[in-house]
């Protein structure tokens, strides 16, 4: 099969189709008319002889002719944004900006001190945070659309992506100060039977893995009580509404404080690694080797902080 009539759009529009699930939101995506993503996906479909996807009602499902071009788009996609980083950049100070992708609880609380001292050496340097969910953000290291991203999750090699893990992430189960598990020297699943437990948003995989640990104990939580926000999650907890498992480091001063309490949970089951990652074939500026550099020191006090605290 040949790819000489192709333009760099057409696969741009196959991976946004296969990014988002649908021809409508590949088209809100990358700004088209619905039909034009059509249009361009016929167009693949007609030089590679076969269709690329296999329309089930609502939903989408690639071919084996897609599953073949799938690695070929990405390949192209990235060669072309790396190509085109290191002619933009050119010198040190060059002026794109830089996006980087993180869950809420590291963009809040472990990349405030990095960005705070890189753009202390990189004033002009404009800088782009996007909060996502980690799988989101994998699959936008691959497309070109994330620069570093910062993950929270258990690590899993990936082949095209450079991995570091930075720091093991305690979690902590926390409630209002007075709550009757606070006595207990240790609180199992089982005694959370009957809490109202505030979740964080789908996808989470910290909640995910607090889930199964609680499904495997027999253990089965309303999950009426869905929040997309660590802050508001934490001031309900507050308030009384019910209790939560989140991130030591996004809790600690309140802990410190005195407006939460850390019930004597287990966390082993729920820990996590905070990763940095970036595409393989991506050319890394001076900028983004001496962010490493930096997320690499900061990464190792808090190594040590975690050491002191246990």
């Amino acid at each position: 099969m040949g790819l000489s009539s192709l333009e760099l759009r057409h696969l741009v529009t196959f991976l946004a189709v296969i990014e988002t699930g649908s021809f409508t939101r590949a088209a809100k995506k990358l700004g088209y008319a619905q039909s034009s993503i059509t249009a361009q996906i016929q167009v693949l479909e007609i030089e590679l002889e076969a269709p690329l996807f296999d329309r089930l009602g609502k939903n989408i499902l690639l071919t084996e002719t897609g599953k073949q071009l799938l690695p070929y788009a990405e390949e192209i996609i990235t060669l072309h944004n790396t190509a085109k980083e290191a002619i933009v950049a050119g010198t040190a100070h060059s002026s794109r900006p830089l996006t980087i992708g993180a869950p809420e609880s590291l963009a809040a609380f472990r990349l405030p001190a990095i960005i705070r001292e890189f753009k202390q050496k990189y004033p002009e340097l404009k800088i782009i945070l996007k909060p996502g969910i980690c799988w989101e953000m994998t699959s936008s290291i691959r497309s070109g659309d994330l620069d570093l991203a910062f993950l929270l999750q258990p690590y899993t090699k990936e082949e095209d992506l450079y991995q570091e893990q930075l720091v093991e992430e305690e979690m902590a189960l926390i409630a209002p100060p007075g709550h009757l598990l606070a006595s207990y020297d240790s609180v199992l699943p089982e005694h959370l039977k009957d809490e109202v437990i505030l979740h964080t948003e789908p996808g989470c995989t910290y909640r995910a893995l607090f889930e199964h640990n609680l499904n495997s104990h027999g253990v089965y939580p309303n999950p009426d009580l869905e929040f997309w926000s660590i802050e508001a999650i934490k001031h309900c907890v507050m308030s009384g509404l019910g209790i939560s498992l989140l991130p030591l480091v996004s809790v600690q001063n309140e802990v410190r404080e005195g407006k939460l309490i850390r019930l004597a949970w287990d966390d082993r089951a729920e820990r996590l690694q905070t990763q940095i990652i970036y595409h393989k074939k991506k050319w890394l500026s001076p900028q983004v080797l001496d962010l490493l550099a930096i997320v690499r020191k900061h990464a190792e006090e808090w190594r040590l902080n975690t050491v002191a605290h246990e």
